[in-house]
């Protein structure tokens, strides 16, 4: 088999184990054997000069020859499978949307955004990770669109800006009464170095940021606690572990409660924002498209929703 003679048939098997990481996940979504998807995937090897795949215990894993491959075949075929329908994409569960997003913005909010599209009969998956993994997996075509807290900066790859969310410094009343009412809303971050440090990672890469913009000087301590999910470290906080830099959104009823109590209110607070992020060509997919806008429309309804400060005086 030349590079030339290379079929349609054999190209789509190859992005079906490469997006499923399995010969048998494959096989299943194409409804073929699995000998036979084994057989054109050496054929494609064979034709090209290059090992695709490795195998593992379970499933298989791609080479850098595969991941570029996939960079180029995505896109156009899934605007040919979106154009001729069944006879390309046999499985409906291969037509579902894939999403990548941090595991507590797509939980607690992402979730019930999409919950009217799943009950109007898509089929979205959704996979929960770091930003820089879930770009380069957007980008070699394993995921359709990725809810991203950095920009992205990969070749076809289109961001769009969604939301922004800001950062707010919290501790449980108790700890606020330790550190005591400060002269102004904002408070030297020496009469915060008692207070244990709940963090999202080694580095305290939101913490840090923080400080940096707020105090304008970097963060000396350590974390007491380390924990790599928001809700975790809310969770923590609450319970009296000590302060942290969250998320608004996700301690607002916390806040609201008194449960937790803002240990500074700069009159700028830190924000983020986040991209929605899709592969050029994928939104040429209805599936995809609707996905794609119902997010933007989300994001742009929170963006225009009253201030949490209007009407307080």
């Amino acid at each position: 088999m030349s590079k030339a003679s290379v079929s349609l048939d054999v190209l789509r098997t190859f992005l079906a184990v490469y997006r499923s990481g399995s010969v048998t996940g494959a096989a299943h979504s194409l409804r073929m054997s699995q000998p036979a998807v084994s057989a054109q995937i050496k054929a494609l090897e064979t034709a090209l000069d290059r090992r695709l795949f490795e195998r593992l215990p379970r499933g298989v894993a791609p080479t850098a020859a595969a991941d570029e491959l996939a960079r180029r075949l995505a896109a156009p075929l899934d605007m040919l499978a979106e154009a001729v329908g069944t006879d390309l994409d046999p499985d409906a569960s291969a037509r579902a949307v894939h999403l990548g997003g941090p595991a507590e913005l797509m939980s607690t909010r992402v979730m019930g955004v999409l919950a009217p599209l799943v009950t109007g009969g898509l089929r979205i998956r959704v996979e929960l990770g770091l930003a820089d993994d879930l770009l380069d997996r957007l980008a070699a075509g394993t995921l359709d669109l990725v809810v991203s807290a950095v920009r992205p900066r990969r070749r076809g790859v289109h961001a769009t800006p969604l939301l922004d969310e800001e950062f707010v410094l919290v501790a449980a009343p108790d700890w606020a009464a330790r550190v005591g009412p400060a002269a102004g809303r904002v408070p030297g971050p020496a009469r915060l170095a008692g207070v244990p440090v709940v963090a999202y990672a080694e580095d305290l890469p939101v913490i840090r940021r923080y400080w940096r913009t707020v105090f304008g000087t970097r963060p000396v301590m350590s974390a007491a606690l380390v924990v790599p999910d928001l809700r975790g470290a809310v969770a923590a906080v609450v319970a009296g572990a000590g302060m942290s830099v969250l998320p608004r959104y996700l301690c607002e009823e916390e806040l609201a409660a008194g449960r937790l109590v803002p240990l500074a209110e700069p009159e700028l607070p830190p924000i983020n924002t986040l991209f929605l992020a899709v592969r050029d060509g994928a939104l040429t997919r209805r599936a995809v498209a609707a996905v794609h806008e119902r997010l933007l429309r989300w994001g742009r309804d929170t963006l225009a929703a009253p201030s949490r400060d209007d009407g307080d005086g």
